[in-house]
């Protein structure tokens, strides 16, 4: 079992862009759910009038992008780990509770708790307090910090071309 791990991130070590550029894509997907959830939810919730109100195909889009959370929950993870295996444990830890506090919004606080609390559709399904759509959000937003970290870390890849040696063994084989 140890040889299967010591393959794996052999591998992963040859193809950390391409790793980190999958992690980092996902994950900047998120900022098209956060900037949704700041300018309809919160904002609605503040003023009244929220920037825009999804409907139709573009709450289906909205829900879809949400949904690539899970993916790249588990991709960033890897990075984490990653780093972890590297020695920098305490930066990982860091990030990692901070990737991993999204599970329990993803399966307690749900959105649509959220969504329901604060426009008052719905009433009858919620029955948690209204602070606790904002703890939800919050939540949320603690996935920022891992968003920006992993863009760092795959520019720094970039600039020291670290990790290209899968891809470039990929390439000399098509020729």
């Amino acid at each position: 079992m140890k040889d299967i791990f010591q393959k794996f991130w052999a591998w992963y070590e040859r193809n950390y862009i391409l790793n980190v550029s999958i992690a980092a894509g996902l994950f900047l997907l998120q900022l098209v759910h956060l900037f949704w959830l700041g300018g309809d939810v919160i904002v609605g919730r503040l003023t009244g009038v929220p920037w825009f109100d999804l409907q139709g195909v573009w709450q289906l889009i909205i829900t879809l992008v949400d949904y690539t959370e899970i993916p790249a929950i588990f991709s960033i993870t890897l990075v984490y780990i990653n780093e972890w295996r590297q020695g920098r444990r305490w930066h990982a830890i860091l990030m990692l509770l901070l990737l991993h506090s999204q599970w329990l919004h993803i399966f307690w606080i749900t959105d649509e708790l959220v969504v329901d609390t604060f426009t008052g559709e719905h009433m009858h399904t919620t029955v948690l307090p209204a602070w606790l759509a904002w703890v939800a959000i919050f939540i949320d937003y603690l996935e920022v910090p891992v968003v920006i970290d992993t863009l760092l870390k795959l520019s720094r890849a970039m600039r020291e071309k670290k990790g290209l040696q899968g891809i470039k063994e990929a390439l000399d084989e098509d020729e």
